[in-house]
Formats: structure tokens, sequence, C-alpha cells
């Protein structure tokens, strides 16, 4: 049904579900000191609009909201249907708290009370 419609109406329903994908969407991409919304989101990847952004590769951070969620490196990217479709080489999780690099005794003292 859509090729029956004239050229300027099918734009701007694009624009209007790539708009309704942004707001929808709280996932961020982090690329150096610019962030885009990220429109769809999928183990191996994810869609950026390709009107924002032609070309991205290398590590990126992922946020939701303000939180941290993935650092992911970016080996592949390409266009399709006006978005940019980035394929992930690995996504790490965020943590907010160092990596331990010994076993915690669960039965530690959270803190010690000082003497008087």
């Amino acid at each position: 049904m859509s090729e029956y419609l004239p050229k300027e109406v099918r734009a701007g329903l694009e624009e209007a579900r790539k708009r309704d994908l942004r707001r929808r969407s709280r996932l961020r991409v982090m690329a150096g000191d610019e962030i885009y919304p990220v429109l769809r989101f999928w183990e191996t990847g994810f869609a950026l609009d390709a009107g924002q952004v032609q070309h991205l590769r290398g590590l990126v951070d992922i946020y939701d909201g303000s939180r941290h969620v993935y650092q992911s490196l970016i080996v592949a990217s390409g266009v399709e249907a006006g978005e940019l479709i980035c394929t992930m080489k690995r996504s790490t999780m965020a943590h907010d708290k160092v990596p331990l690099d010994y076993v915690r005794d669960e039965n530690a003292p959270v803190g010690y009370l000082p003497r008087d």
C-alpha cells in the first residue's frame, strides 16, 4: 500500500516512525564526545539513525539513560533503510564496582569499630 502514497508522504511517515523510536528508546551510544540515540538493539548489534551518523567504528559506550550498561567494539556498520546497522565484535557489561582479584569471605566484617 505504501507504493501508492506520494514520496513526500512516505518520507513524512518514515520520519515519524524514527522520531517515535528515538522517543521510546532510552539507550544512547557515546562515541568520543558524540551521543546518538539507539533506534533498535539486539544481542549482536544495534541500529542508529543514518541521518545523524554515516559511519561508526571502534570502541563505544552504551548508556540506558544515565546508567552505563555496555562497552562495545563495533567492527562493521552499514546503511539499510535509513538506519545505520552496527555489528558488535564484543560487548562487555559495565560494572559500578571494580572487580576483585581475590575471594571475599562471606562472613568477613563490613567495617571495624575504633578502640577508645
